[in-house]
C-alpha cells in the first residue's frame, strides 16, 4: 500500500475520486501517433489536458523516449490487441463478480456521449470508431446539435457532432463500490492489513507489518515498479495523475456520462453528485 494511505485503508486514495466508468470500449493505448501529434500543443497550453511540470521534465525524459518508441504503428497494433483482450476479459468477468458479491444494483448502463467541436474533430475520430465497429462495439454517430440534445439537452452548440455508446457501463459511486468490495472480502474470511509493502520474495511479500507467505497480486499503482524491482523486474512505469471535483447532484440534469475528448475530461453522475474529472499530469 502507498505510504501516504497506509493508515487510511480501502478507498483512501484514487479509488474514491475516479469517474466510475468501466471503459471497455477504450481499446487503444495512450501511446500512439495521434497523441504524439497533439502532445506539443497540449503541453504548451496551461489549460490543456496534458502537463509535465518543468522541474520533472529532465527526470521523465528517458521514459518519454520509451513512450515515443511505443508509438510506432507495429507496437500500437500489438498494444491494441493486448488491450482489447484485457477489456474483453474484464467485461466478461464484471457482471458475474457483481452478482456473486450482491452488488449488481450498483451497475449503471446509461451510455456515454463523446462530443466534438466541429466536423474536423469528428472526422479525426472516425478511424478509431471503425476499429471499434470491427470489434463489435455498438455506437451511434450524431451529426447535429439537435440530435445530441435528444440524448443530452443543454450541450453548448459549438459541439456540433457526437458519438453515443449505449453499452457503456459505470458504477453508482467508486468509493462506495470499493468499500463494499472490502466488506465482502472480510465477510468471506479475508483480512485487510494496513501496512507498507517493502519487498516481494520468492514465497510472498515483506511488509512493515511482517512477512506474508502465499501468492501475491501486485496492484500497488504508481508504486508497483518499485516493488517489482525487488525481484529484479524492471517495469517502465510512470505516474498518471488526474484531477476531479464533485458538484451538487442538482447542478444540472445529466443523463449520460459525457466525454469532452478535445479537452481531456469527463462529466458523470454519481450518488454523491456530478463528478468532473480528467487531465493527465506526469509528475512522478
Amino acid at each position: 500500500m502507498c505510504p501516504r494511505d497506509r493508515a487510511r485503508g480501502p478507498a483512501a486514495g484514487a479509488s474514491a475520486g475516479n469517474a466510475g466508468a468501466f471503459a471497455f470500449t477504450d481499446i487503444f493505448p495512450l501511446a500512439s501517433p495521434k497523441i504524439m501529434r497533439k502532445a506539443p500543443k497540449w503541453l504548451l497550453d496551461p489549460l490543456g489536458p496534458l502537463s509535465v511540470p518543468p522541474s520533472y521534465a529532465l527526470k521523465i525524459a528517458p521514459w518519454m523516449w520509451k513512450f515515443w518508441r511505443a508509438c510506432s504503428p507495429a507496437k500500437v497494433r500489438a498494444s491494441t490487441v493486448a488491450q482489447t483482450a484485457m477489456m474483453d476479459y474484464s467485461k466478461a468477468a464484471l457482471e458475474p463478480a457483481l452478482a456473486r458479491d450482491g452488488l449488481t444494483h450498483m451497475l449503471r448502463r446509461n451510455g456515454q456521449l463523446e462530443v466534438y467541436e466541429g466536423e474536423a474533430a469528428f472526422r479525426a475520430s472516425l478511424e478509431g470508431w471503425d476499429a471499434r465497429a470491427e470489434h463489435g462495439i455498438a455506437f451511434n454517430h450524431l451529426m447535429s446539435p439537435a440530435e445530441i440534445a435528444e440524448i443530452q439537452p443543454g450541450i453548448a452548440p459549438r459541439f456540433t457532432h457526437a458519438t453515443f455508446t449505449p453499452g457503456w457501463y459505470s458504477i453508482s459511486d467508486p468509493k462506495d463500490y470499493t468499500l463494499a468490495l472490502a466488506d465482502r472480502f472480510r465477510a468471506n474470511g479475508g483480512e485487510i492489513v494496513i501496512a507498507e509493502a517493502t519487498a516481494l520474495t520468492d514465497d510472498g511479500v515483506t511488509t512493515t507489518a511482517g512477512h506474508f507467505k502465499g501468492r501475491v497480486v501486485l496492484a500497488a499503482g504508481a508504486f508497483s515498479h518499485l516493488l517489482a524491482k525487488t525481484q529484479g523486474v524492471s517495469i517502465p512505469l510512470e505516474t498518471e495523475r488526474g484531477y476531479n471535483t464533485t458538484l451538487p447532484a442538482d447542478a444540472f440534469d445529466l443523463k449520460v456520462q459525457i466525454t469532452f475528448g478535445g479537452h481531456g475530461f469527463v462529466v458523470t453522475t454519481m450518488n454523491s453528485g456530478i463528478r468532473v474529472g480528467g487531465a493527465v499530469e506526469w509528475a512522478g
